[in-house]
């Protein structure tokens, strides 16, 4: 899930230990526990599907195993994994080490997110980009679903339409961002942004949506993520970074920086957009000094 949180108490012993001492695991789910006990941190950048593969399993399976672990699920797996595996610093940014000071540090991090940036520009699907603008641009309504860090994302992109004319809504609540899947409609449009593309909130508004006819996109870092097979449209955006940050900053930059691709492909080609742009200036100059 985009929340960090981990139901893994702080007094267990190491996750690896746990992973060896399970018992009761069928034969697949014991193939699971064998590919994380001898390849942990290879398992931290793996998505539920590369781990299924690599274990000759299924994502079903990876599931259950998570659950005989006392995990709610594959992403809090990954996040135990990668506590035991990497130090600190690397868990906090790539490149950055110890004694680094703040200047360092900021020239570090800043890189980083700049490198992020350049390799998207580089593996960004321009067929997918455009497919995801004309669903937009041809939506009768738009709901935004996220949760945790991807819901900001989810609130810029849905005022920022909304500012073009756009009928786009996102609502905060999770419970009614799955309602209100629930209430689309044939021509109508659900965009779904999940860091993890685990979320099961997240997905679960996602298939809603679908199951009543209405479009489906979805913006997630890992190609893999259990969230692309409930979409018809796919946009995959992340960082290398996501190795030790399950939660990546940079992988966030790129999708608002993808966001805003979107968004001036959308007023560009949308005809009322200059109009309705010029209204919300006016209004918000209401609000300044």
């Amino acid at each position: 899930m985009d929340d960090p949180s981990t139901t893994v108490p702080a007094d267990s012993p190491p996750l690896r230990e746990l992973v060896r001492r399970a018992s009761g695991l069928s034969t697949a789910e014991q193939r699971v526990a064998r590919t994380v006990a001898e390849t942990p941190a290879e398992v931290v950048q793996m998505s539920v599907s590369d781990l299924a593969a690599a274990s000759q399993s299924s994502v079903g399976t990876v599931a259950r195993f998570c659950q005989k672990l006392g995990l709610r699920g594959f992403h809090d797996l990954k996040l135990a994994l990668a506590r035991e595996t990497a130090p600190t610093h690397r868990r906090l940014a790539e490149d950055v080490a110890p004694g680094d000071d703040a200047g360092q540090i900021a020239r570090k991090v800043l890189s980083g997110s700049a490198r992020a940036l350049d390799d998207a520009v580089r593996a960004v699907d321009a067929a997918m980009v455009e497919a995801v603008a004309d669903a937009l641009l041809g939506a009768r309504r738009i709901l935004f679903a996220a949760v945790g860090t991807s819901a900001p994302l989810a609130a810029d992109a849905a005022y920022r339409l909304t500012t073009l004319g756009l009928d786009a809504v996102f609502p905060g609540d999770t419970h009614l961002q799955h309602v209100t899947a629930r209430t689309l409609r044939p021509g109508d449009v659900c965009f779904a942004i999940s860091h993890t593309g685990a979320t099961r909130e997240t997905i679960a508004a996602v298939r809603t949506a679908r199951t009543v006819g209405a479009s489906t996109a979805v913006l997630t870092s890992f190609a893999g993520a259990p969230i692309a097979d409930a979409a018809d449209l796919v946009l995959v955006a992340g960082s290398s970074e996501t190795a030790y940050r399950v939660e990546a900053m940079s992988s966030r930059l790129v999708h608002l920086a993808l966001l805003d691709a979107l968004y001036v492909t959308v007023a560009l080609r949308h005809a009322p957009a200059r109009d309705a742009l010029a209204a919300t200036e006016d209004l918000l100059t209401e609000h300044r000094y």
